[in-house]
C-alpha cells in the first residue's frame, strides 16, 4: 500500500514553515491525514527541515501507532491522532511555537478580536485553551493536549469547523483545516494576528474590540448572509 500522496503533501506543507517564518532549527511540525485509510504523515522528529525528504514523513493511525517509517515521528504525534480520531472535519493539522502567537499562549489570554484582519478569518476571539492539570501532565502528555483543546471547546461552545485555531495555554498554538496546505495558512494568519493584538495594546492599552456591526458585516459575508446572533 503507498502513502506516496500524502507523504509528499506533508512533505510540501512542512517544508512552508521556515519558510513562512514560523519555526527555528527542528521545531513545529504538520501532519496530512487520509480518511480513508485513517492514517496521517507526520513530520520525523529532529530532522533539520533542509535534510528533510518526502520518504521521511511518518505513517502513523489515528491511535498514534506507526504504520510505515523509519524515524520516530513527531513528538506531538499523539496529539494530532487524538483530533483526527474526534474531529472528522480536519484534513491537516499544523503545530508550531511561532513567537507571537507563542507570547499569547504563555500569557493564557485569548485574542481579543479587534480590527476586520482577525474577522477576515474568525469572528471571534481566538481561544486560549487552560494549561493542563497536573494529573494530565504526569500522564500521557502529548496525548492529553488532545483532551485539553477538546475540552476547552466543549466547554466554550467552540466549533472546531469554525474556529481552526487554538493557543494551549503555557504551551503553544495549534491550527487545523480540511487540508495541511489550510493548516498551514491558519498557522500563519494566527502567528500575524498575534502580533496586530500585541501592537495594538502596546499603542492603545484600552483599544477597543472591533465594533460588533463590522464583525456581524464579516460573519454574513463568510457565510452567504447567514444571521449573526453575537457572540456568547
Amino acid at each position: 500500500m503507498s502513502y506516496t500522496s500524502i507523504k509528499e503533501e506533508a512533505y510540501h506543507c512542512n517544508m512552508q514553515l521556515p519558510q513562512l517564518g514560523l519555526v527555528l532549527f527542528t521545531f513545529g511540525n504538520v501532519s496530512v491525514a487520509d480518511r480513508d485509510r485513517a492514517v496521517f504523515a507526520i513530520k520525523p522528529s529532529g530532522v533539520p527541515y533542509d535534510e528533510l525528504t518526502p520518504d521521511h514523513m511518518v505513517i502513523v493511525d489515528f491511535d498514534g501507532h506507526v504504520v510505515e517509517g523509519k524515524l520516530r515521528p513527531s513528538s506531538d504525534t499523539k496529539t494530532h491522532a487524538v483530533l483526527y480520531k474526534h474531529w472528522e472535519g480536519i484534513g491537516g493539522i499544523t503545530h508550531t511555537h511561532s513567537t507571537y502567537a507563542t507570547a499569547w499562549a504563555q500569557s493564557q489570554r485569548d485574542i481579543p478580536i479587534f480590527g476586520t484582519t482577525h474577522a477576515d478569518h474568525l469572528t471571534s476571539d481566538i481561544p486560549c485553551a487552560a494549561p493542563m492539570d497536573d494529573h494530565m501532565i504526569a500522564g500521557n502528555y502529548e496525548y492529553e493536549t488532545g483532551f485539553q483543546i477538546m475540552n476547552h471547546f466543549n466547554q466554550y461552545q467552540l466549533d472546531y469547523k469554525e474556529v481552526e485555531m487554538v493557543l494551549v495555554g503555557n504551551h503553544a498554538p495549534f491550527t487545523w483545516g480540511k487540508t495541511g496546505a489550510k493548516s498551514v495558512y491558519n498557522s500563519a494568519v494566527l502567528e500575524t494576528v498575534a502580533q496586530m493584538a500585541l501592537l495594538t495594546e502596546q499603542i492603545n492599552p484600552k483599544a477597543p474590540r472591533l465594533k460588533d456591526a463590522l464583525i456581524k458585516k464579516h460573519y454574513e459575508r463568510k457565510h452567504g448572509g447567514a444571521a449573526y446572533y453575537g457572540q456568547e
